[in-house]
């Protein structure tokens, strides 16, 4: 399989807004990281530089991961580029003003404390919903596209697809809260975690809650199916080699279906798991059990999937005899 090694270097040349504003993304980490290195500054209990230095990395990956996808495509190809080139100049605004936010100490999201903060907060809004819809448009494109690896191409397709449900779960964290529904003077409109405050213990690097669900969860999971997916499937390709039975693409599809199926499970799993506000890492004997039938199920399905074809039935032979 060729398309990684090789797109990647196409996409740097077929797509320069995503990849200009991939070095960008990478400038902006490492500013990032000297913030948290010298600023000890913290908002919601946790430093300032931390969600613009997450920020960059999330979107210089999903950025090079789009230009990769669309030096792919062969129909609707100048769709797909202008479909990239907003997503370009949305993300960037979009990471730009997060960093802006945490330059002056503020919080980027859900902040309406003062008018500058809730224009800050409603442009950010919009420039998402932008993003979104580009990326809606590039995944109609790449549903038509024909590629000679059907593994790949449903890769892509199902990946992209999860992705989108992985994005939309973000909107749910724009929702007021019942403290905030009830409080007289509104400083934040939502929040991520569910339960509990925001701002309370969390996990390293991540800071996901650990006392309560966050809805960061499922947004970060089901995003990432854009990378994760294609590099299960491009991995199935490398193996062939060494593994006769991955070079029939009939068992390559079956399997990365099975992969989409599973990683839907997952997305599903961690929503259902946060809007009870449960924690990640302290799953319930409910959580467990679903985790477990989704395990079972995807092992059954891989099972199935490598099966060998059944021989096809020999013909009778109808050569007639003669008795004598």
């Amino acid at each position: 399989m060729t398309y990684s090694p090789v797109s990647l270097r196409q996409a740097a040349r077929r797509h320069r807004p995503l990849m200009l504003v991939a070095v960008t993304m990478v400038a902006l980490a490492v500013v990032s990281l000297v913030g948290l290195a010298v600023d000890d500054r913290t908002l919601a209990g946790v430093p300032v530089w931390l969600k613009p230095f997450k920020f960059a990395v999330s979107f210089l990956v999903y950025a090079v991961t789009l230009a990769w996808m669309i030096s792919l495509t062969r129909r609707g190809r100048r769709v797909a580029w202008w479909a990239g080139a907003v997503v370009a100049a949305s993300g960037f605004v979009e990471v730009g003003l997060i960093a802006a936010q945490a330059a002056r100490g503020r919080q980027s999201h859900f902040n309406v404390a003062t008018p500058l903060d809730t224009t800050i907060f409603l442009l950010m809004a919009l420039l998402i919903a932008v993003l979104y819809t580009a990326t809606v448009v590039f995944a109609v494109v790449l549903a038509i596209q024909r590629m000679p690896d059907r593994a790949i191409a449903w890769t892509l397709r199902l990946g992209l697809l999860i992705a989108l449900v992985g994005m939309g779960l973000g909107y749910l964290m724009v929702l007021p809260t019942p403290a905030q529904e009830a409080a007289d003077a509104v400083t934040l409109v939502g929040a991520h975690s569910v339960g509990v405050p925001d701002g309370g213990p969390g996990m390293p690097l991540t800071g996901w809650s650990t006392t309560g669900g966050d809805l960061r969860i499922p947004h970060f999971v089901g995003m990432h199916a854009l990378q994760a997916l294609p590099l299960f499937t491009i991995a199935l390709g490398a193996l062939a080699g060494r593994l006769p039975r991955l070079r029939d693409g009939r068992v390559r599809l079956r399997l990365t279906v099975v992969a989409a199926t599973a990683y839907a499970g997952l997305v599903a799993i961690v929503t259902w798991q946060a809007l009870r506000g449960q924690p990640l890492i302290h799953p319930d004997g409910t959580t467990l059990t679903a985790a477990g039938l989704l395990a079972a199920a995807t092992a059954a399905g891989a099972l199935l999937a490598l099966r060998r074809p059944a021989p096809a039935p020999s013909l009778p032979d109808d050569r007639s005899e003669v008795h004598a």
